[in-house]
């Protein structure tokens, strides 16, 4: 979108003339909604709502903002606003597999992805050349028993000095530890195979074909502290049968996974993402 176009969100308990009061803020100060959405959640009695708008001046006053704060603050509101060209900084982490590297990297160099990658952290080698050959810092950080701690602690150091946003465990098998799952809740992303029912440990599809599965499919999730039980941005299923070799049902599970998990990496950047309690609202 052109440098004149801005997003603003937010979310608190509904109430009445909420969306009157947001719209006529902006009309007031001269802007032009462009596209909006909005979500009553009648369960919980919690309002949420994005919307994208136009300055006829360029930029978003101080004045406007001085209002809406106004408004935001009456209504305990938790919003933000932001031009639709600033990408988000993202840090990328991988272990041997590349299949959703490469989607990413295909989608980021090809402007079809609002990020800015701020490089890419592996505990293996082997995407190295790949990485760099991008112009993107490649960080080689193998783990053992032993280093765990250490290894996470320089993670944390590159998140803090590339003054990432957001993480994305690009099929990243390494299991992050509470309080790094903790301190950047809602700013981790993981792809998870998921199978109905569900096979953890090695080999997932040897499994799912052992048993006969006719449905696999993957899930992108938030990070906590319960290993993939976070909440959960995007899935896809395809339906397999019993001629697919669990070399097959690999390439056809590595294909959804890169597919759903760059759909929640365009959710996130495009600020479409509610965390509400465990679960999410894509607006």
């Amino acid at each position: 979108m052109p440098d004149t176009h801005f997003i603003i969100r937010g979310s608190c308990r509904d109430e009445a003339g909420i969306v009157s009061r947001i719209t006529t803020c902006l009309f007031n100060h001269g802007m032009n909604i462009e596209e909006a959405a909005q979500f009553n959640d009648k369960l919980s009695g919690h309002f949420f709502f994005r919307i994208v708008f136009s300055s006829k001046v360029g930029d978003v006053s101080s004045s406007f903002l001085d209002e809406f704060s106004g408004i935001a603050a009456r209504l305990q509101m938790e919003w933000s606003c932001r031009p639709c060209q600033q990408k988000v900084r993202t840090l990328l982490l991988v272990s041997k597999s590349d299949h959703c590297l490469n989607d990413i990297l295909y989608h980021w160099q090809n402007k079809l992805l609002p990020i800015e990658i701020t490089g890419v952290v592996s505990n293996h080698q082997n995407t190295k050349d790949q990485v760099e050959a991008h112009g993107l810092h490649f960080y080689y950080l193998p783990v053992t028993d032993q280093n765990r701690h250490e290894q996470e602690s320089v993670i944390e150091k590159i998140i803090r000095s590339t003054e990432s946003e957001l993480v994305v465990l690009a099929r990243y098998m390494q299991i992050l530890s509470e309080s790094l799952s903790q301190k950047y809740m809602g700013r981790i992303i993981n792809i998870h195979h998921s199978f109905l029912p569900g096979f953890k440990g090695a080999k997932p599809y040897h499994q799912a074909y052992a048993r006969g599965v006719k449905i696999i499919g993957a899930t992108a999730h938030f990070v906590t502290s319960d290993l993939d039980e976070g909440p959960i941005i995007d899935q896809d299923v395809t339906r397999i049968n019993h001629a697919h070799t669990p070399d097959k049902l690999q390439i056809i599970g590595q294909d959804i996974e890169s597919r759903v998990l760059l759909s929640a990496m365009k959710y996130y950047s495009e600020d479409r993402i509610f965390l509400h309690g465990a679960r999410t609202i894509i607006l």
